[in-house]
């Protein structure tokens, strides 16, 4: 879903009705390409939020709250300089643009009041945050464009501030019935009525254009012809709607629950195998929307030295171990080099120093054995260079088996940290893993990294339905101190089945031997939701008493041994693990 104009002219209307005349008391920098602006409205707060990345840029009143830098990056401490106090006076929209235009009142450096203009262009990969003056001339900018970025267009700061180049569309917001019955009557009837609207009149997205054709031929492939002047009356309407700022604003989910599409009005045109929720305003069906995919890629970015070194090992690994094969595979000659030896011993006294090879008959399976020699050697020294082979390749065989075996025990630790990393929802949580590598050897060249004081590691809580705690641990150090030392002997331990996962433990109360068979099943799906296999079913997971889990002496994070289990089958329900866990 692309964020258009008519969503843009809804948020805008949205932000006029509850944050004007608002003042600015914070300015975040939670992300490169986000910034986000507290306004107090007659004691009313409003986090006004601005995302300029090329993934999905967006506008709206937000109430996700997200971790913010230890250290301002300088364009929000240029922000917190000219902006801070500042009123907001005006949100506008310029023409059919994804332009977004917000006006405050604030105080210059004489303190005197001046205009000042934050500018959102949400234009996909060329999305941008500018910042002007009274007399629109820019004074920062998110990311300059110079001209050895664009030819077309430069944003540079002294620079006066000039629209993006026009698309050559039609206004849909100044359209007029005249104006649309001269472009259906230029266009082919045969046409596609979506491909006509998007062709023709900026600032509509894919999914607003089959909205309208929905509405108007109860089909989203309905031609130009087939849709006929009622077309007019549907787009206008829909317009109109955006007008409003997006009272019944609505977000289509597929069969799986994951959002598809959004928009600032009731989507009608998806039935079968989906579901259409209706939201009181546009920016909470933003929020809607972008919830989980957000979160997803500010972690993907604050994550990625994480999943480079991953890669790398696991690359690394792979291929040490492919090469370690083939060399015991190679090793398997060491018999054979034995037997050459065996058989030269036995007919020393047939063989002479130049034979370059020797003919010889196996008397135990009784075939001819060609064996070779060098020349250079006496047949002594030819059987003692054989036997010297057979003790390489043994010892070989023996090392390079304990090699292998440790290279795929890393291979194992690895999809733990990646599983884990699979579920970390802060940087507390990434820190935890830098750290966990760092310690493991797998991230000792990290650049700028730095060993931090260890904070004691996070353990997730959860209460089940009929009252028990459940521990469970977020990253394989959490694993670790939760197993050895926070849960106590006579407490109950879950893991998934022959796969990455958390450690769960299952409180028992004082004196109290077994809970109910019901904990048990919730202590079992939390241990099969927090895993690599969280969206199986019937997924196997072994539970134990923790006093019979035990942590070899030098092993990696996380890896522990049992051999006394039973094993619960269970399908994690998202729902009522999201009930049963606690702030």
């Amino acid at each position: 879903m692309a964020f258009d104009a008519g969503v843009l002219r809804a948020v805008v209307r949205e932000i006029e009705e509850r944050a004007a005349d608002g003042r600015i008391e914070k300015i975040y920098q939670p992300e490169r390409d986000e910034i986000v602006l507290i306004l107090r409205t007659a004691g009313t707060e409003s986090r006004l939020l601005i995302n300029a990345g090329s993934s999905c840029p967006r506008m709206n009143l937000t109430g996700i709250r997200t971790e913010n830098p230890a250290s301002p990056p300088m364009f929000c401490m240029m922000l917190r300089k000219h902006f801070t106090g500042g009123r907001l006076i005006r949100a506008s929209q310029p023409g059919g643009e994804r332009v977004a235009r917000l006006t405050f009142e604030c105080r210059d450096e004489m303190g005197f009041r001046t205009e000042r203009n934050i500018i959102a262009e949400l234009m996909g990969k060329y999305s941008n945050i500018i910042v002007t003056d009274s007399e629109d001339r820019i004074t920062a900018v998110l990311k300059p464009i110079d001209f050895s970025a664009s030819t077309i267009r430069q944003l540079l700061p002294g620079m006066v501030y000039t629209l993006p180049p026009p698309q050559h569309k039609i206004d849909p917001t100044t359209l007029d019935r005249r104006t649309f019955m001269a472009a259906a009557a230029s266009a082919d009837g045969d046409r596609a009525a979506v491909k006509f609207i998007s062709a023709n009149f900026a600032g509509i997205a894919a999914v607003s254009a089959r909205e309208i054709v929905y509405r108007t031929a109860g089909d989203v492939g309905a031609t130009l012809a087939e849709c006929g002047e009622r077309l007019f009356d549907e787009l206008i309407s829909v317009m109109r709607e955006a007008e409003s700022g997006g009272p019944r604003s609505s977000v289509a989910r597929d069969a799986s629950g994951v959002p598809i599409e959004y928009m600032y009005t009731e989507l009608t045109q998806y039935k079968d195998n989906s579901s259409v929720t209706v939201y009181p305003s546009i920016s909470t069906a933003i929020d809607e929307f972008y919830l989980k995919r957000a979160e997803e890629e500010r972690l993907r970015r604050k994550a990625s030295d994480i999943f480079r070194i991953l890669s790398n090992a696991e690359s690394r690994t792979e291929r040490k171990i492919a090469l370690q094969k083939e060399e015991l595979e190679r090793c398997a000659m060491g018999d054979e080099y034995r037997r050459f030896a065996d058989l030269i011993t036995g007919s020393i006294y047939m063989l002479r120093r130049g034979m370059e090879n020797a003919e010889l008959t196996d008397w135990e399976t009784g075939e001819n054995v060609t064996i070779p020699l060098s020349t250079r050697l006496s047949p002594a020294q030819n059987a003692q260079l054989y036997y010297k082979k057979y003790n390489k390749a043994k010892s070989a065989r023996v090392h390079l088996t304990e090699q292998i075996n440790i290279a795929e025990k890393d291979l194992q630790y690895l999809a733990t940290v990646r599983d884990a990393l699979s579920r970390a929802s802060s940087e507390r949580e990434l820190s935890e893993l830098r750290a966990e590598l760092y310690q493991s050897g797998f991230a000792s060249r990290m650049k700028n990294y730095t060993e931090r004081h260890r904070h004691t590691p996070l353990i997730m809580r959860f209460r089940t339905r009929d009252g028990h705690t459940v521990l469970c641990g977020k990253n394989n150090t959490a694993n670790d101190y939760l197993t050895t030392k926070l849960a106590k002997r006579s407490d109950w331990w879950f893991h998934v089945k022959g796969q990455p996962g958390s450690h769960v433990v299952l409180e028992c109360a004082q004196g109290e031997t077994d809970p109910p068979e019901s904990a048990f099943t919730d202590a079992a799906m939390i241990a099969a939701y927090h895993s690599a296999v969280s969206e199986g079913v019937s997924v196997p997971v072994d539970y134990t008493r923790v006093r019979e889990v035990k942590k070899p002496s030098g092993s990696k994070p996380g890896y522990v041994i049992y051999h006394t289990n039973f094993t619960a089958y269970v399908t994690p329900e998202y729902d009522a693990i999201r009930a049963m866990e606690e702030g």
